[in-house]
């Protein structure tokens, strides 16, 4: 009918192969509550091997949020959830998918949970390892920023948009791959221009840890539960 929390999990980069497989965390803290688990194999993986990669490259880097999109959609259309009762879930080249997600369909999604985020794509290769990516997403110091610019989260917030969905934002300040200013600036962003609507940011940061968000399993243990319990909570009201 519709009413079950459901969570929508993507990648979608760099042959990144996403498949079957147990994963506990998301058994305990989403599974043995009664939602629903998904995993959406979108352009820019390697479920289906290079071509599957290469047909969500540069210019064509909005396929695979098109894909995310129209599994979404899927779920609604056959009342596994609602809008209301879908969260998704992504971090680092998935934190860049979460946030696109955000700003492109605000009303697809109840909760979203956007972990070690890419989000600025006009800088992202000045910051750590970022111009090792530049085969991935493209170079904005060239003519590629007409196309980059359409899938910068950062430079597509709509301030006349009167909802967006609650998001949660977590990075380390230790993260030796995506710089944590990607969150920062965002989150930043979204706290000045939506004062008085209705956009529930919320943000944290874990001075520990690196590109994984956390130092150690006690660390590890906090951030999933944090990250479940927020997606949870706004998905079964």
């Amino acid at each position: 009918d519709g009413s079950t929390p459901t969570l929508l999990y993507g990648y979608g980069g760099f042959e990144v192969s996403l498949g079957p497989k147990y994963i506990a965390t998301s058994g305990i803290a989403w599974l043995e509550k009664g939602g629903v688990y998904v995993e959406a194999n979108i352009r820019g993986g390697g479920e289906f091997g290079p071509q599957w990669h290469q047909a969500a490259l540069k210019e064509n880097r909005q396929k695979s949020y098109d894909d995310f999109i129209a599994v979404a959609e899927d779920l609604i259309a056959n009342k596994i959830c609602s809008p209301a009762t879908l969260a998704a879930r992504g971090g680092s080249n998935g934190g860049l998918l979460m946030g696109n997600m955000f700003v492109q369909r605000p009303d697809l999604f109840g909760a979203i949970h956007c972990a070690v985020p890419l989000l600025d794509m006009k800088r992202y290769h000045t910051l750590l390892a970022g111009h090792s990516w530049v085969a991935e997403y493209g170079d904005p110091d060239t003519d590629d920023w007409n196309f980059l610019k359409q899938y910068s989260p950062y430079h597509n917030i709509d301030s006349n948009v009167e909802r967006y969905p609650p998001m949660l934002v977590t990075t380390s300040t230790r993260d030796d791959r995506v710089h944590p200013g990607h969150a920062r600036k965002m989150v930043k962003k979204l706290w000045d221009m939506g004062e008085g609507k209705d956009w529930p940011i919320f943000y944290f940061e874990n001075i520990e840890g690196g590109h994984g968000g956390a130092a150690d399993s006690k660390q590890q243990a906090f951030m999933t539960a944090l990250a479940y319990d927020f997606m949870f909570d706004r998905c079964s009201k």
